[in-house]
């Protein structure tokens, strides 16, 4: 079969995130016994082309320009089917492609998100497209990530819960980088550092458990600008306890995440929060707001726990009451390797695998 992806960026984009690793590990396992083409935006020092694990990657175009791109380097005739990675912008692949489009989301952005990660009118007319899914890709067969997601698509955009098919997210840790967990209690996020994660919430819940607990750590790391929440820190009085760490590699993050005694995220949404079930894998409970995406990958009391949206002392509370109970830790923990397991790519890529031949097989019985 010719698969052709597309996606706003490729795992290798300095600015990957969860949408990447998901089309990335999809890909490749597809491209085992499949041509697979993946078509996304350049950076700069990208390459044009080139194979990465069995697919072919082309990049042209930029953030915006390159759903531009794809529609004018698009051959018709050359792919079997479409898989549109869909992230808040469409690439309208139904307008122009000959082959079945299965759109994957992962979560709707939504005017809230839109208006904060984008100047006025980008964000409106982000905001415009998102709303005009369920025109363009009108009787299409949807992957989305999460239940929650399922929900808001259905809810936000009125499509039949009979078109959306979920498959969640795998994890891929490499478990020989585990360490033991730190002397002192260690509070760790790990992920971009963007508006809509809210960091300085993080920052804020934990300047609030250093008072009751004065030994206790934060660590902050991952890719993007740090010089505000480093401003708040000092603001805070606590730039002694709290470490920064730029641009870790994949055993990094296993340490910092297996050495924490839990792992705090503060977003505002997710498609599915890969990054607390990668902590759960490491043996580290996670707390995040009761928000789409992480109410999905933490199961309160299970493996972590969720905390109401915005309400910075109850996160603080939350995470003091954790650091603070040894037996609390050790039962989120195991119940965290226990649930991280079930989730795998390979489980992923297979499901992903059965909607296309179905869908392959509607359209050569002519059911759009």
């Amino acid at each position: 079969m010719r698969i052709l992806i597309l996606n706003w960026r490729d795992i290798t984009h300095p600015q990957a995130g969860g949408a990447e690793r998901f089309v990335h590990e999809i890909g490749k396992r597809l491209a085992r016994h499949n041509e697979v083409t993946l078509f996304c935006g350049s950076y700069p020092g990208s390459k044009e082309e080139e194979r990465i694990e069995g697919m072919k990657v082309v990049r042209a175009g930029g953030r915006f320009s390159v759903y531009i791109r794809a529609l004018l380097n698009f051959k018709r005739g050359a792919y079997d089917i479409v898989l549109d990675d869909v992230n808040g912008i469409p690439f309208f692949s139904t307008l122009y492609s000959d082959a079945p489009v299965i759109p994957i989301l992962h979560h709707i952005v939504g005017w809230k998100l839109f208006s904060r990660e984008l100047p006025f009118p980008l964000s409106a007319i982000g905001w415009m497209c998102e709303r005009s899914i369920p025109i363009f890709y009108r009787n299409r067969r949807f992957i989305v990530v999460s239940e929650s997601t399922r929900q808001e698509l259905m809810d936000e955009l009125h499509v039949p819960p009979e078109d959306i098919t979920v498959v969640n997210n795998g994890i891929d840790i490499d478990l020989t980088a585990l360490q033991q967990k730190a002397l002192f209690p260690t509070v760790a996020y790990v992920g971009r550092i963007k508006g809509y994660k809210r960091v300085e919430d993080i920052v804020r819940a934990f300047a609030k458990v250093h008072e009751w607990s004065t030994t206790a750590k934060l660590i902050i790391a991952g890719r993007g600008e740090m010089s505000a929440l480093r401003e708040l820190v000092e603001r805070l009085g606590i730039s002694d306890s709290v470490d920064f760490r730029e641009g870790v590699d994949e055993d990094e993050k296993v340490r910092i995440l297996s050495s924490a005694w839990v792992f705090v995220t503060a977003s505002m949404k997710e498609g599915w929060g890969l990054s607390p079930l990668e902590a759960n894998a490491c043996g580290t409970p996670a707390i995040s707001y009761d928000v789409p995406g992480l109410r999905d990958s933490i199961r309160d009391g299970y493996n972590g726990i969720l905390v109401r949206n915005g309400d910075i002392d109850s996160l603080a509370m939350k995470i003091h009451i954790v650091i603070s109970d040894n037996d609390l830790i050790s039962k989120l923990s195991a119940n965290g390797r226990e649930w991280a397991s079930r989730f795998t790519w390979d489980r992923a890529a297979d499901d992903t695998r059965r909607i296309m031949e179905e869908v392959c097989g509607q359209d050569r019985r002519g059911v759009d």
